[in-house]
């Protein structure tokens, strides 16, 4: 029978899709339970390579001979050696192309809405990672926010679609991936936005981000707020785009709330989570559409792909913003934390321009599921 390869772009419009799609995973099984492909109605069967390295014969009655079959590994190599032993014995199978790591750097860019005056604005989906970016498109001009080290993507975009990058966010210091940003503002000229709070230790220059700033991108003010709103970090920034869009950083999810802890100081800032959350958003619209800088569970995605959601309606279904007593919120936030991102404290430094590791091992530090929820 045959073998291809599937790209990260197939694989992710199979989960826009709700496609079925069956994942053998031959990567070690504590690698494929901290992170795997995930989507509504993907299966998966993980068997290590080793344990292959003898046959397949054993595993074949496991594989669906009615559905598409992806074989998966961290880099490409034992996937297509495993699918090259599935094709010799009559199946019809595919390997992930570039492997988990490929999984893991895929951008896809989703348009989330027009603006009043006629620019637009773009979510780009790390699906593999649960990273959001933003694009604010106006009159030829766009801005980026909370843009991803794989710059590229943004810059091919904009150039696709006849924009100029002249301004570059991030709602804060990241500690769960490396920020394009300074990259970004560097090569195009772009001035390189950052909550002063979060950039004490900063080793470049930038643009400070404060409570009341608001930002013109075209020839027509689109009412960027920097809403200050700590609790994730000590600088956590909001904005508001076109008095529509609420940009929540990681302060607020979809499914949960932003955790505290990145620095080290969970019980000092949990109070300021819960004023951000609970105080000041409460003072905004409920009509404005929510957008966070990650998703934390495929169950988040909207019908497109997008990630999206009112602020009213997670007044009402989001746990996290439910919690009347004060004692009961602390104790969630502090006490259900899941484990620190990878290499957090090496991404936050990277960040901070204090470290400049080589691309090989930027991509070392940021493998593996984001973790910047309280769950």
């Amino acid at each position: 029978m045959t073998m291809k390869a599937m790209s990260s772009k197939e694989v992710t419009q199979k989960i826009f899709n709700k496609q079925e799609l069956f994942i053998l995973d031959v990567r070690n099984e504590s690698d494929f339970k901290d992170w795997k492909i995930e989507g509504e109605n993907v299966e998966h069967l993980n068997i290590p390579y080793f344990e292959l390295l003898d046959g397949v014969d054993e595993i074949l009655e496991k594989i669906p001979s009615d559905q598409d079959v992806l074989v998966v590994c961290a880099k490409e190599g034992s996937s297509v050696m495993v699918a090259e032993m599935l094709s010799d014995v009559g199946l019809t199978v595919s390997y992930l192309e570039g492997g988990m790591k490929a999984w893991s750097e895929y951008l896809e860019p989703v348009k989330v809405g027009d603006l009043t005056d006629g620019g637009e604005l773009y979510q780009f989906v790390r699906i593999g990672k649960g990273c959001l970016s933003y694009m604010v498109v106006s009159n030829g001009e766009a801005a980026l926010i909370d843009a991803t080290r794989m710059t590229d993507v943004y810059f091919e975009f904009a150039n696709k679609i006849g924009a100029k990058i002249t301004h570059v966010f991030d709602t804060h210091l990241h500690a769960d991936h490396i920020s394009g940003g300074r990259s970004i503002a560097e090569k195009t000229g772009a001035a390189y936005w950052l909550p002063p709070k979060d950039a004490t230790e900063v080793t470049f220059s930038y643009q400070p981000l404060e409570d009341g700033n608001d930002v013109e991108i075209g020839s027509v003010k689109i009412n960027i707020q920097a809403l200050y709103s700590p609790g994730h970090t000590i600088g956590s920034t909001s904005f508001i785009v076109d008095e529509k869009y609420l940009l929540s950083g990681d302060i607020l999810f979809i499914d949960s709330i932003g955790r505290p802890d990145l620095a080290g100081l969970a019980q000092d800032w949990v109070g300021d989570l819960r004023e951000s959350l609970y105080k000041r958003y409460r003072e905004l619209s409920e009509e404005l559409i929510v957008l966070p800088a990650h998703f934390m569970i495929i169950e988040e995605l909207n019908e497109d792909g997008s990630v999206s959601e009112k602020l009213g309606t997670l007044f009402t279904k989001n746990h996290g913003l439910n919690i009347e007593d004060e004692n009961e919120f602390r104790k969630l936030v502090t006490e259900n934390l899941p484990p620190q991102p990878n290499a957090y404290q090496e991404i936050r430094e990277t960040n901070m321009g204090k470290i400049n590791p080589d691309e090989e091992k930027q991509r070392e530090m940021e493998i593996g599921p984001n973790r910047c929820a309280v769950r």
